[in-house]
C-alpha cells in the first residue's frame, strides 16, 4: 500500500545495480504484475459470466478483485518502471497522482478483506437472520464504505505535498515521513486496525464453527441417505430454514455454514451407527477449516506486516532502511493482490467450475 513505493528516505550508499541485476529484477516484477491481472480478470469474468455467482457474498470478491486489479494496472507497472530507471521521469504530477492511486488501491484492498471476513461472521454466527440481510443493496453499501475510507486515509499527504516545489523536476517520487501524526493515523486506519479486526472475527468463525461441528457431526451422512435428505429438504423449505444443498460454495468458510445451517435440518443422529466415525470427520473438517483460515490469514500478514512495521520505525525516526529493501517490502505488499484472487476462490467448487468454463471458451475462440 501506500505510503509505499515511496517509502524510502535511506540516504544509505547502496552499490548500483547492474544492467543484468535490473533486466532479472524487472523480468520478475513484470511476472508478477502479468499474474496478477490475469488471476483478477479470471475472477471478475467468472463472477461476471456465471449467475450461479451472482450472489452478494461474491460481489465482495469481485470488488476485491477489481481493486487488486487497479493495484496491477495503474500501481505496479510505474514501480517497475521507477526501480529499473533507479530515478523518476516522469514529473510531479505523474508521481503525485500515482503516489496516491498506489496507496488508496492497496489500502482498499486491505479493507476489502475486512469486510469479506465481517460478511462470513455475520454467515456463521447469525445465518438464519443475515441470509435475509445479505443483498446485493448492502454489498454495494459495504464496498462503498471501503472506498471512502480508502480516500480519507490517502487524500491528506496532498494538502502539503502541493506545496512543494515544482522545478528542477523530482527525481525521486516518495512521500517523505516528516508528518508523525500522518504516519501513525494512515498505519493504523490502513492495516493495523484491520488487521486486529479480521483477526477476531476469524478467530470467533473458526470457535463458532468447532461448536458447531461437535454439536453436530458431519453433514456428509446427511447427503449419504439419498430418499430421507429430499424428506429433510422439503422440511427445511417449508419452515423457510436453509439446507446444505441450498448454499453458496463461493466462500473459503463455506464448510462453516453448511455445518451451521445443518444444525436446523431434523436430526438424523440415530444414522451415525459410530460416535467414534463422526468425532473422526469433525476432527477432519476443524483441521481443513483451520488450514483454510491459517492459509488467509498467514498470507495477509505475510505479505503486509513486514511493510507496515517498517512505515512505523522509519516514520518514527526509529530506523532508516535502504530503498532496495524498502522496495522489497513494497512488492512484498503487492502480492498479496497476486494471492487473494487464488485465496478466495481456489476452495469453492463454483468458481472452479466457472474457471474450466472460461478455459474451454478460450480454446475454442
Amino acid at each position: 500500500m501506500n505510503i509505499t513505493n515511496c517509502t524510502t528516505e535511506a540516504s544509505v550508499a547502496v552499490r548500483p545495480k547492474t544492467v543484468t541485476e535490473k533486466m532479472l529484477i524487472s523480468m520478475t516484477l513484470v511476472t508478477i504484475t502479468t499474474l496478477t491481472m490475469l488471476l483478477n480478470l479470471a475472477v471478475i469474468m467468472a463472477i461476471c459470466t456465471t449467475k450461479k455467482l451472482h450472489q452478494p457474498a461474491n460481489y465482495l470478491i469481485c470488488s476485491l478483485a477489481v481493486t487488486d486489479l487497479l493495484v496491477a494496472v495503474l500501481v505496479m507497472p510505474l514501480s517497475i518502471m521507477y526501480i529499473a530507471m533507479d530515478s523518476w521521469k516522469l514529473g510531479y504530477f505523474i508521481c503525485e497522482v500515482w503516489l496516491s492511486v498506489d496507496m488508496t488501491c492497496c489500502t482498499c484492498s486491505i479493507l476489502h478483506l475486512c469486510v469479506i471476513a465481517l460478511d462470513r461472521y455475520w454467515a456463521i454466527t447469525n445465518a438464519i437472520e443475515y441470509a435475509r440481510k445479505r443483498t446485493a443493496k448492502r454489498a454495494g453499501l459495504m464496498i462503498l464504505t471501503v472506498w471512502t475510507i480508502s480516500i480519507f486515509i490517502s487524500m491528506p499527504p496532498l494538502f502539503w505535498r502541493s506545496h512543494r516545489q515544482l522545478s528542477p523536476p523530482p527525481s525521486q517520487c516518495t512521500i517523505q515521513h516528516d508528518h508523525v501524526i500522518y504516519t501513525i493515523y494512515s498505519t493504523l486506519g490502513a492495516f493495523y486496525i484491520p488487521l486486529t479486526l479480521i483477526l477476531i472475527l476469524y478467530y470467533r468463525i473458526y470457535h463458532a464453527a468447532k461448536s458447531l461441528y461437535q454439536k453436530r457431526g458431519s453433514s456428509r451422512h446427511l447427503s449419504n441417505r439419498s430418499t430421507d435428505s429430499q424428506n429433510s429438504f422439503a422440511s427445511c423449505k417449508l419452515t423457510q430454514t436453509f439446507c446444505v444443498s441450498d448454499l453458496s460454495t463461493s466462500d473459503p468458510t463455506t464448510e462453516f455454514e453448511k455445518i451451521h445451517t445443518s444444525i436446523r435440518i431434523p436430526s438424523f443422529d440415530n444414522d451415525l451407527d459410530h460416535p467414534g466415525e463422526r468425532q473422526q470427520i469433525s476432527s477432519t473438517r476443524e483441521r481443513k477449516a483451520a488450514r483454510i483460515l491459517g492459509l488467509i490469514l498467514g498470507a495477509f500478514i505475510l505479505s503486509w506486516l513486514p511493510f507496515f512495521i517498517k512505515e512505523l520505525i522509519v516514520g518514527l525516526s526509529i530506523y532508516t532502511v535502504s530503498s532496495e529493501v524498502a522496495d522489497f517490502l513494497t512488492w512484498l505488499g503487492y502480492v498479496n493482490s497476486l494471492i487473494n484472487p487464488l485465496l478466495y476462490t481456489s476452495f469453492n467448487e463454483d468458481f472452479k467450475l466457472a474457471f474450466k468454463k472460461l478455459i474451454k471458451c478460450r480454446e475454442h475462440t
